[in-house]
């Protein structure tokens, strides 16, 4: 299970990087391309915000915010660690979101940004969409998972 963790983390950072690094090469800012009309197209832009272009030009620090998060996550792992495949699995696409995105504003202050998918609303990249599955992940890991607690009944 531990190395199916690293397994996930490593190669959707990978995909991350890779992506954004061709997009960088064959791409100017603002440029799109059609792939499925109405479905997904590539957009080129640069955002050193968050989510939706919020709080611009503070890339740095959210790598920072990106540093704490895989820091917290291992330490959960390695500390709490509830042997659970599905969340372990969530925790995966998480790191590597967070570690796509956080290398970029680090190194760049701004991430790529380049899918957009549907009616247009939001640019996102494979880090993105691994965040956004690892969140939704975990959150059904605790749905299906959680345990409810036990009340203990009072005799008179």
């Amino acid at each position: 299970m531990i190395r199916l963790f690293y397994w996930i983390a490593l190669m959707m950072t990978a995909a991350d990087q890779i992506t954004k690094l061709f997009v960088r090469a064959w791409m100017q800012v603002g440029d799109t391309y059609t792939l499925v009309p109405g479905i997904i197209q590539f957009t080129y832009y640069e955002n050193s915000g968050a989510a939706r272009s919020l709080f611009q030009g503070y890339g740095r620090l959210f790598g920072i915010v990106a540093v704490i998060v895989i820091i917290g996550v291992l330490l959960y792992r390695k500390n709490n660690f509830p042997k659970r495949r599905f969340l372990d699995i969530g925790l995966a696409f998480l790191v590597a979101g967070a570690a796509g995105n956080g290398l970029e504003r680090l190194l760049y202050g701004k991430v790529t940004d380049f899918l957009v998918f549907g009616s247009g609303h939001g640019i996102l990249n494979v880090a993105d969409l691994s965040i956004n599955v690892g969140v939704v992940t975990i959150i059904l890991h605790h749905l299906l998972f959680a345990r409810s607690p036990v009340q203990k009944q009072v005799r008179p």
